[in-house]
């Protein structure tokens, strides 16, 4: 399954990255949340396109 970017800015909309959602995880932050680059390759680079 692929999603469409639409998708994935609608999922980011309804829990913005970075978003806790459990305890033990809110003292780490991803890179992918510092650098919106790294949140999703590409659509030339991924596997499915």
């Amino acid at each position: 399954m692929t999603l469409s970017d639409d998708v994935l800015d609608r999922i980011d909309e309804i829990v913005p990255p970075g978003t806790d959602v459990g305890t033990l995880d809110q003292a780490y932050q991803p890179p992918a949340v510092e650098d919106p680059g790294l949140r999703r390759r590409p659509l030339a680079a991924r596997a499915a396109a």
